[in-house]
């Protein structure tokens, strides 16, 4: 009850800096902690530029750990936003990227472009939309018109169209004979190892703008929730608002895809998770999602690097591992 006490600027405020905290403390974790012993001193000295240029541990932290930990935090924001907008336009709690289908398809159009030859990023990123975009509207053809079991047909439907995904995919592989047959499978499970400073780069210069434009939604993302019909009574163009949100979420996803693979949860408990402590309003819970989402994913990462003795794990086992447990909870908790 304590949020109803609190004004909208209050509650966004807190949220800001309490997320926008977390976020940096996760950033500063993954920046400091891997599989390279040093102590906390040297630590800080890299971070403060008392080491020179050509320190190991200083190469390691600003050339490799950095950009993998702001990636982390991109695809995470990515994917839980993107569950948010779902689960606000299909008006399902169990929407989201992964289950519906959307990164399956978005996993099946990078794979044609990388055995295509063509380069991450327009060529594969491109596939990658329209593979996300045509699962989605798969999915939504099927349960058109099914408005009593809506969300369990959706659900459903979601689920067969993502098994149609991994059949292809597994086809895809199965019929490459080089050596690119490992990393694709090491991707499919969700890897964040291969990133790189003028990926993350690219990859920023996309989302952000997307992330403004979901935010400026946040009021039509409120009056869908109230049903097609009162949302249109209140004057929202329905079809154009859902319109730009499905194409905007897609987009996103599917470039959050080319740079991590098949990460999934992410978008299901992240924005369950806020929405039982912050309430309904997206105008709150957009930037929730996004700087609690990015803390997620970067802390999983630094799992997946830390946990093993040797080597590293997919951050897909990790969010796994975590989010399938945290779902089952906050499942239990909200009935």
């Amino acid at each position: 009850m304590s949020r109803f006490k609190l004004s909208l600027r209050q509650r966004l405020l807190g949220v800001v800096i309490l997320g926008g905290l977390l976020l940096a403390l996760s950033l500063a974790l993954g920046m400091c902690l891997g599989s390279t012993p040093a102590g906390w001193r040297r630590h800080l000295a890299a971070l403060l530029g008392g080491s020179g240029p050509e320190d190991i541990l200083t190469t390691i932290i600003w050339r490799l750990r950095l950009p993998r930990a702001l990636l982390a935090g991109l695809v995470g924001s990515t994917l839980s936003l993107g569950g948010l907008v779902f689960q606000a336009l299909l008006r399902n709690p169990l929407a989201d990227p992964y289950i519906l289908g959307v990164s399956g398809g978005s996993a099946v159009g990078a794979i044609l472009g990388l055995l295509a030859g063509l380069a991450p990023f327009p060529g594969v990123a491109l596939l990658a939309f329209l593979g996300s975009m045509s699962t989605l509207l798969l999915v939504l053809l099927i349960t058109a018109g099914a408005s009593g079991a809506r969300k369990g047909s959706l659900l459903l439907s979601g689920v067969m169209v993502n098994a149609f995904c991994s059949a292809v995919i597994m086809f895809l592989l199965s019929i490459t004979r080089d050596a690119r047959l490992h990393n694709m499978l090491y991707w499919l499970m969700g890897d964040l190892s291969m990133s790189a400073p003028d990926q993350t780069s690219i990859t920023a210069y996309v989302l952000l703008p997307c992330f403004l434009a979901v935010l400026c939604l946040a009021r039509p993302l409120n009056l869908l929730l109230l049903g097609e019909e009162t949302a249109r009574y209140l004057g929202l163009n329905v079809a154009a608002a859902s319109r730009v949100l499905l194409i905007i979420t897609s987009l996103m996803v599917s470039l959050a895809v080319c740079q991590s693979g098949l990460v999934g949860f992410v978008g299901l408990v992240v924005p369950h998770l806020f929405r039982l402590l912050l309430g309904p309003d997206h105008r709150v819970l957009i930037p929730a999602c996004l700087l609690g989402g990015g803390s997620f994913l970067v802390l999983c990462d630094l799992l997946s690097r830390v946990l093993p003795a040797q080597g590293e794990m997919p951050v897909g086992v990790v969010t796994a591992l975590v989010g399938a447990p945290l779902f089952i909870f906050l499942l239990m908790r909200s009935r």
